[in-house]
């Protein structure tokens, strides 16, 4: 009887064996799988893209620009062809707009470089970047990326009529952004970097000049992003102006000369006058302004004087009344100080 019993245990050890090879194949296999997944949700080209866009999506510029790859210096951006004095002004948290439904739609790799696209919506516009990314090393054995091509961008934002404008709600100031400081020509473009993906909405709300605004997706990364911006006098602006004018040329008529100093209007006569001119205005002009460098002009308009004087021919000594309607144009410039004041400044074809 005894065989059979030592068969049946040899059996039994084989058996026990054999399930234990194929449990451990089989841990093996969940372990590999399930590195396979970590690697995938956290250490692949895509999940360190959506990282980043996740980053930007939370409002964390920060650590957005610290990711490895986003940084950039001014050699790096005169290399890929854009300016090199570009300002980091707006890559700040406050100039961030809202991210949403970051989706990665794609991931091909081109040798060395991996290039992944991701799908968005930012404030309502769809809209997808496609990045480049690279090796940068590993962690034990996780492998680390890094952008192959920095995913900011340069705005190069050109603004007329101000020289303050607000970006997603940041202000800027364009003499703290360019390069030439107080010097900044008004009617520069100023470069500024910008996140990729960003949606900035520039627009101009001062008590002088205000814009609906221009929003603009900033959807390729390293390249540059031109946005011209005219703002328009505001009512109350154009107001205060019409009333100074108004005031000039009134006090201008105060002047009982036929040619009142520095104004507008005057008259010539080939004879003598008999007594004091008297002017008056009878339509004042109606006053519009457009931009001009980092202030305005007043653009040409028609405006009438009365003159009523009596004039003596140097002929026969007779006199005359003379009461006529001088039309004229009155025209002029306005300079906006860095405290926001204007100093207006009215001139005619004939005056300085």
């Amino acid at each position: 009887m005894q065989p059979p019993a030592k068969r049946r245990r040899r059996r039994s050890l084989a058996l026990d064996l054999t399930l234990l090879g194929v449990v451990g194949a089989v841990l093996v296999a969940a372990v590999f799988a399930a590195w396979g997944v970590i690697e995938r949700e956290f250490y692949s080209p895509s999940a360190f893209v959506e990282r980043y866009v996740g980053l930007l999506a939370d409002g964390r510029a920060s650590d957005a620009l610290a990711m490895p790859g986003v940084a950039v210096n001014s050699s790096d951006l005169e290399d890929a062809g854009l300016p090199p004095t570009a300002s980091d002004a707006l890559l700040r948290s406050a100039a961030l707009a809202a991210i949403d439904d970051v989706r990665v739609t794609s991931e091909e790799t081109d040798g060395d470089i991996t290039r992944v696209t991701v799908a968005y919506t930012a404030r309502g516009y769809e809209g997808s970047t496609t990045f480049s990314v690279e090796r940068d090393g590993s962690v034990g054995p996780a492998p680390t990326w890094r952008f192959a091509k920095s995913p900011l961008a340069v705005m190069n934002l050109t603004v007329t009529g101000s020289m303050s404008f607000d970006v997603n709600g940041f202000q800027v100031d364009k003499r703290q952004v360019s390069p030439d400081g107080m010097d900044a020509d008004p009617l520069a473009p100023v470069a500024m970097l910008v996140f990729s993906p960003g949606l900035y909405s520039v627009s101009v709300d001062t008590a002088i000049s205000s814009t609906p605004g221009v929003a603009v997706l900033s959807d390729s990364p390293f390249h540059a992003i031109p946005i011209e911006v005219e703002a328009q006098a505001t009512k109350q602006f154009v107001d205060v102006v019409q009333h100074r004018v108004e005031e000039f040329l009134t006090e201008c008529a105060t002047q009982q000369v036929l040619q009142p100093t520095a104004c507008p209007f005057g008259y010539f006569v080939q004879d003598r006058i008999d007594d004091t001119p008297t002017w008056s205005i009878v339509t004042q002009p109606t006053v519009a302004v457009e931009p001009e460098g980092a202030g305005w002009r007043i653009l040409p308009a028609e405006a009438v004087a009365h003159l009523d004087v009596d004039i003596r021919s140097i002929f026969d000594g007779r006199v005359r009344p003379l009461s006529e309607d001088v039309p004229f144009i009155v025209k002029g410039t306005i300079t906006v100080q860095p405290d926001g004041s204007a100093s207006i400044v009215v001139t005619g074809p004939d005056t300085q």
